[in-house]
């Protein structure tokens, strides 16, 4: 067991400060539920200033938004109960839907409205003239909680968020290094390797949320731009790392060995990888390795006429790979250096037509259906409560709505909403022994407090932990609800049991509601995204406008680092990890070549047309059928046809050089890299010699 550090013990005492300081102004300005300002402390209170005064400013929001719904709502369709089930619930899928397509900490708005209408509208039922003042005293009761909190967390011993970002990015250094070792070592499938890649994955998404706080946290706007830059470049060496792989092992299987140079210069790139970052207090100085490792691989590069040869464009393409590789390596490691000290030029090194995308991929129709599902929970919900006529009824239906918009956003939210109801259930009972044992020896805040403070200081010490978190805050914030403390002792058994069974049996049909709407868990989530990859993927190889293709890239690597960490590890190089990174491979080097064919000459764009062409209609087909088809052998007698194409041009530019041939030529080679590497996506089984169709022998 791994005991609290001090770090824990210090956010605990000073979050209970807090709520006390909280609880005390609420009971000295006579709120109607002063408990709400301390279970709004333990709501908003994080480790982290900057994500404390995000989640205070959001939260505060929210509650506004929410309470301003039910102020307007209530009235005009009080008197229609049924209908007004459907008002609350249309409110509530909306804010929902707008909550799970934000990925920052901005959602938080719009969640909190989500279920802070029905918390304030739905006990106004039978007094709506109150709502008013409900929804007034709820917001202030909340304001002071976030008031205290804040100021709290700002001037005691404050902890900043950014070291905490960059031990991740730490963590994800020393992942991204095993998985560069492994992969130019020439092992890209084992257990380990994909379990690399899920954390790389997973890293990279996690900064996002973290990175929407940062500014919060005082960090200078120009830290706060290399931050967003460096997780840019963590998303970008998983897909050109695995783009390396293929033609590195078709390369050595070909020859079985690699070419004069190439092995001790992939064993220097791998020292390189496992190089230590340099201490803060060393100056900066400009990665002399990585420049040296560009000379290397520019000497190595293969002449034109050794394009002809299947040996010399894989060399080249791998070469080609390998450049990116320590690109995109060398600014990570620029941006971290910078990060940490605060100081600091930057000169990206990884530069291609494709950066710049901001678009994100999200599952419309997921996200749909998880909101159209709260929304119907509610509904039924409230026509079992109005049906049955239960007085109790509202604070089943508030409890269930809260439980389905907290986890609309998972998988599989059931197991979640079944831990919130053990947590709230843990809390009734520590509710209840305080209410009924506790509190009737308490004469004075001070023994208050006492009483409050041995529990409440230890639950506190488990919410910095990712694995708590959750179950340790809903214990903290429903033990000080369920005790409902006011200015004067006032509690009933009776009534004290119905509210709270009314509560708990609200969270047990929303997980029973859960397990039986939402019952796919990843597996359909990841399927959804692999068919949505795929038709991205023949959107790039059709002729029809893509109206920006850096958008287009940057949704298609988002859409894989979310499918990534919902695919389980594996040491199976065909699985789909694996293949979803040879899809995003694929679209990658037909937008290239799209791009390519407005400005070559000759017989290769009727070629490479043919090949765009065979691309599309595999991809379409995996659509139509659901599932990932056997790619058809034509496609690879299209693509070798399309090297020799572009081979041969090469080579008779080569032997009559003039200005613009030199610029064609690049641009040849760079759509025979983006062949080659179609190639061997489409068919890594092949990873030796071409067909009878190969590039030497039709040049």
């Amino acid at each position: 067991m791994v005991y609290p550090t001090l770090r824990d013990w210090l956010f605990s005492v000073k979050t209970f400060f807090a709520a006390m300081l909280a609880l005390y102004i609420g009971l000295a300005f006579e709120l109607p539920r002063p408990y709400w300002a301390m279970a709004t402390v333990y709501i908003v209170s994080n480790p982290f200033i900057g994500a404390t005064r995000s989640k205070a400013i959001y939260r505060a929001l929210g509650t506004a938004l929410g309470a301003s719904g039910a102020v307007l709502l209530v009235p005009p369709f009080v008197e229609s109960p049924y209908l007004f089930s459907v008002v609350v619930a249309i409110w509530t899928g909306t804010m929902l839907y707008l909550a799970v397509s934000d990925r920052t900490a901005r959602s938080y708005v719009f969640m909190l409205a989500a279920y802070t209408m029905p918390i304030i509208a739905l006990p106004s039922v039978t007094n709506p003239t109150g709502v008013f003042d409900l929804a007034v005293s709820r917001t202030e009761e909340i304001l002071v909680g976030i008031v205290c909190a804040s100021i709290v967390g700002s001037s005691l011993f404050p902890s900043r968020l950014a070291p905490t970002i960059i031990e991740r990015t730490d963590a994800w250094f020393h992942d991204a290094a095993f998985y560069a070792t492994e992969t130019l070592s020439g092992r890209i499938a084992s257990s380990a390797i994909s379990g690399a890649r899920q954390r790389l994955a997973s890293t990279t998404n996690g900064l996002e949320l973290l990175l929407s706080q940062l500014a919060y946290d005082h960090t200078q706007p120009d830290v706060l731009a290399r931050a967003h830059g460096l997780r840019g470049r963590m998303q970008l060496l998983l897909p050109i790392m695995s783009s390396l792989a293929d033609p590195l092992l078709a390369l050595y299987n070909s020859r079985h060995s690699w070419p004069d140079g190439l092995e001790a210069l992939l064993a220097d790139v791998i020292k390189w990888f496992n190089q230590p970052l340099p201490a803060p207090s060393e100056g900066y100085r400009a990665d002399e390795t990585a420049n040296a490792l560009r000379e290397r691989i520019a000497a190595m590069r293969p002449p034109a006429a050794a394009l002809a040869h299947w040996d010399g464009a894989l060399l080249s393409n791998a070469l080609w790979r390998l450049k990116q590789v320590i690109d995109v390596w060398q600014d990570c490691r620029s941006l971290r250096i910078i990060i940490t000290r605060e100081e600091g030029s930057w000169r990206p090194h990884f530069r291609h037509w494709r950066l710049g995308g901001t678009e994100r991929f999200y599952d419309r129709g997921m996200m749909l259906f998880a909101t159209v599902s709260v929304g119907l929970a509610v509904i039924l919900a409230c026509a079992l409560w109005i049906s049955s006529g239960w007085n109790d009824g509202a604070s089943a239906v508030t409890l269930a709505a809260v439980a389905c918009c907290f986890f609309a956003a998972l998988d599989e939210p059931a197991p979640f909403v079944f831990r919130f109801f053990v947590a709230t259930a843990v809390s009734v009972l520590a509710a209840g022994v305080y209410l009924f044992v506790v509190l009737p020896q308490v004469h004075d805040f001070p023994m208050l407090v006492m009483m409050f403070s041995v529990p409440f200081i230890l639950v506190g010490t488990l919410i910095p932990r990712p694995q708590f978190n959750m179950v340790t805050v809903l214990v903290a914030v429903n033990t000080a609800t369920f005790i409902s403390i006011q200015d004067a002792y006032d509690a009933n058994f009776l009534t004290f049991m119905n509210a709270n069974l009314a509560g708990l049996s609200g969270l047990l049909y929303a997980y029973l509601w859960t397990r039986v709407t939402r019952p796919f868990g990843a597996e359909l989530a990841a399927a959804r995204l692999l068919r949505s990859s795929w038709a991205d993927v023949a959107l790039t190889a059709s002729t029809r406008p893509i109206e920006d293709p850096r958008n287009l890239a940057a949704r298609m690597l988002d859409r894989l680092m979310q499918l990534i960490p919902r695919l389980a590890a594996t040491d199976d190089h065909r699985h789909p990890s694996i293949e979803s990174f040879r899809d995003l491979r694929i679209a990658f080097n037909a937008l290239d070549l799209r791009r390519l064919t407005r400005k070559l000459g000759g017989e290769a764009p009727a070629a490479i047309d043919h090949v765009l062409d065979g691309v599309r209609t595999y991809y379409e087909s995996c659509v139509s059928r659901r599932r990932r088809e056997p790619v058809p052998d034509s496609l690879m007698s299209s693509i070798d046809a399309a090297v020799a194409r572009v081979t041969a041009q090469g080579l008779a530019n080569a032997a009559a050089p003039t200005e613009t041939s030199q610029t064609s030529a690049r641009q040849l080679r760079d759509a025979l890299h983006a062949l080659v590497g179609l190639r061997l996506s489409l068919f890594p089984a092949t990873l030796t010699k071409p067909t009878p169709t190969e590039p030497e022998a039709s040049a």
